[in-house]
């Protein structure tokens, strides 16, 4: 029924334009943003899910390089072991070659005097391989007790790590000299001994090195997969939604093109009363 003091027809047009237009505008956001979700009513439970995902991604990433630092730190260890230990080979030739029938003991007081540079160099070394201006082998931080790597997203994801002391002192060296055949002797034995303690000393930094290089692939594989999961909830699918936008545009313009001629119905009604 035509009446001039309620427009229905407009109204009708109005909503169905307010409609497209919104649908219109969330599309464009959505696109522009690259994010399925760009407000909680979206889908929320998408939203939590996502969230919690990205949360899982910003941690391991960070456990990533925890690891990295990890294995860093040991290596340095390892370079100052390694030192050390061609220091203990050295100084075992210098005992072995004293317990010779050949040489005098004025040429041992020769050998033991570099002797005793090493055992003091053993220290040098010991106290001057740093991380971070943390002495790593002379036992006086935390890591000859153990100190934690959190490399993954729950507290459980650790990795603990104790680098054993290789001073002269720990090594039960720091005394011995070479300056007689007998004391050569009672070196040798003990630089023995020493070899076999620094010898597993780098085993179990060797073992912790390849225990973080493992963890750090099997993180990496799980950030990859986490993000793909994330991306699967949370990433706008661009071809799906730009059809949306089309279809939106063309509703869009219909309602207002429709919007137009509902206004001017009461105006042609009005011309029945002239």
């Amino acid at each position: 029924m035509p009446v001039i003091t309620t427009n229905t027809a407009s109204n009708s047009a109005l909503r169905y334009l307010n409609i497209n237009s919104a649908s219109q505008s969330d599309s464009v956001s959505k696109i522009a943003s690259g994010s399925r979700i760009t407000k909680a009513s979206d889908d929320a439970a998408g939203l939590a899910v996502g969230t919690s995902l990205q949360s899982d991604i910003t941690v391991l990433n960070q456990a990533a390089t925890n690891a990295s630092h990890g294995s860093s730190i040991l290596q340095t260890a390892d370079g100052g072991m390694s030192s050390i230990s061609d220091m203990v080979q050295r100084m075992r030739s210098l005992a072995t070659q004293s317990l010779s029938g050949s040489v005098t003991d004025n040429e041992r007081s020769y050998l033991d005097a570099e002797f005793q540079q090493l055992s003091e160099e053993i220290d040098g070394v010991a106290s001057g391989t740093r991380f971070n201006d943390v002495s790593l082998l002379d036992g006086t931080g935390n890591w000859a007790t153990g100190v934690d790597f959190r490399v993954g997203t729950t507290s459980t994801d650790n990795i603990n790590v104790s680098i054993a002391a290789t001073t002269t002192t720990s090594l039960g060296i720091s005394t011995l000299d070479v300056s007689t055949s007998a004391t050569a002797a009672a070196a040798l034995t003990a630089l023995d001994s020493a070899v076999t303690s620094l010898s597993d000393a780098r085993a179990d930094v060797g073992a912790l090195i390849s225990r973080f290089e493992f963890r750090s692939d099997m993180i990496d594989t799980t950030i990859e997969n986490t993000e793909a999961a994330q991306s699967d909830i949370m990433d706008v699918d661009v071809a799906e939604e730009q059809s949306k936008l089309s279809s939106t545009k063309v509703l869009t313009q219909a309602a207002i093109a429709v919007l137009s001629q509902a206004n001017s119905m009461p105006e042609n009604l009005l011309s029945l009363l002239r």
